[in-house]
C-alpha cells in the first residue's frame, strides 16, 4: 500500500513546500485540499496552481493522488444552491483528472442529528453523486463519500446506503475510523461487517479520549471546536486507534490502494508533533504494521 501525506497537515506550508516535506519525510504521495483561501491547498478553478502542483509534484517524485474539497451542499433542497455546489466538484474531478488524481473525498452534504426532512435531503444527496459520477467515470476518478460528522454519513451505516443506492462504481467509501471511533459509531469489526466491500480511500489518524463517556457533540462539519472536544489528536500509533487490526480487515477485503495520513495539524496543533516529524513517524509506524501483516500472512500460507 502506499502511504500519502495530507495538506490538511501543513496548513504554513505552500502545495509545492508541503510537497516537498513529505518527500522529505518517506511518504509516497499526496492527498491535497481543494478550497478557496487555504495556504497548503488549491484554490477552486484555479488552474495555474494546480499547474504548479503537478510540476512540482513530479519534480518531487510525490503524486497528487486525491483532492479534498469542502463542498457541503450538495444535499440542499434549494436547488440553485445543490447546482452551485455540484458545479465545485465537477470543477474538482477536472482539477483531478488534470493531475491524474484518482480520488476525490465528498462530504454527504451537510447535516445535524436534530434537523428535518431528512427524506427530501438525503434524496437531493442521491441526485448529486448520480450526477457526478457520470463526469467522475469519464475521468477515471472515485468520489468518495467520507464517514464523517456533521453529513449524513456520519456512521458506516449510512455511507454505506448511500454508497449502495446510488449504485455506481466511481462513488465508494471513503473509510475514517478515527471519526467512527470519536463518535461513538461502528468499531473496525462493525465497520468492516456493513461497508468492507465498499472502500474506496482510507484516512489515518489517531486520538485518545479525554472522557469516553461524553457524548460526541459538533457544530460544525469540518472540525470539531475546543471547547466541544472530548479527544486529543495524536500522532498515529501513539493513540488507541487499533491500527494494527485495521489493516488485517483492509487485506481480508482486498484493498491494497492508498493510506492517507490525515495528519490535524491545521485545526489541533496544540495536540501534535511538528509536521515533518509527525508525518516520518505515522509513515513508520504504518509501514511496520503492514510488513508485520505481509509476514503474517507469509507463515499462514506456509503452514498451508
Amino acid at each position: 500500500m502506499r502511504i500519502a501525506g495530507h495538506t490538511l497537515g501543513t496548513p504554513q506550508h505552500s502545495v509545492p513546500e508541503a510537497l516537498k516535506l513529505f518527500a522529505r519525510a518517506g511518504l509516497d504521495a499526496a492527498e491535497v485540499i481543494y478550497q478557496d483561501g487555504y495556504t497548503s491547498g488549491l484554490a477552486i478553478g484555479d488552474a495555474a496552481a494546480a499547474a504548479e502542483a503537478a510540476k512540482a509534484a513530479d519534480g518531487e517524485g510525490i503524486p497528487i493522488i486525491g483532492l479534498t474539497p469542502y463542498t457541503t451542499a450538495i444535499n440542499s433542497v434549494d436547488d440553485t444552491i445543490r447546482r452551485g455546489a455540484v458545479d465545485e466538484l465537477r470543477s474538482a474531478i477536472d482539477t483531478a483528472h488534470f493531475l491524474g488524481a484518482t480520488r476525490i473525498r465528498v462530504y454527504a452534504g451537510s447535516w445535524q442529528p436534530d434537523a428535518e426532512e431528512h427524506e427530501r435531503h438525503w434524496a437531493q444527496l442521491v441526485r448529486s453523486f448520480r450526477e457526478l459520477a457520470v463526469p467522475a467515470t469519464d475521468a477515471g476518478v472515485l468520489l468518495c463519500a467520507e464517514n464523517h460528522f456533521g453529513t449524513m454519513t456520519q456512521s458506516a451505516r449510512d455511507t454505506a446506503a448511500l454508497v449502495r443506492e446510488v449504485d455506481s462504481p466511481a462513488v465508494r467509501v471513503l473509510y475514517d475510523q478515527a471519526n467512527l471511533t470519536f463518535a461513538h459509531d461502528e468499531d473496525p469489526e462493525q465497520a468492516f461487517a456493513v461497508q468492507g466491500d465498499l472502500i474506496g480511500h482510507v484516512h489515518v489518524k489517531d486520538l485518545v479520549f479525554v472522557d469516553p463517556d461524553a457524548p460526541f457533540v459538533s457544530s460544525e462539519t469540518a472540525r470539531v471546536h475546543a471547547e466541544e472536544r472530548s479527544v486529543r489528536s495524536r500522532v498515529v500509533g501513539d493513540g488507541t486507534v487499533p491500527w494494527d487490526r485495521i489493516v488485517e480487515h483492509l487485506r481480508g477485503v482486498g484493498y491494497d490502494d492508498t493510506l492517507s495520513l490525515e495528519y490535524e495539524y491545521r485545526w489541533h496543533p496544540q495536540d501534535l508533533d511538528a509536521p515533518e516529524i509527525g508525518f516520518r513517524r505515522g509513515a513508520e509506524h504504518l509501514r511496520a504494521l503492514l510488513a508485520q501483516s505481509d509476514s503474517t500472512n507469509r507463515t499462514s500460507g506456509a503452514a498451508l
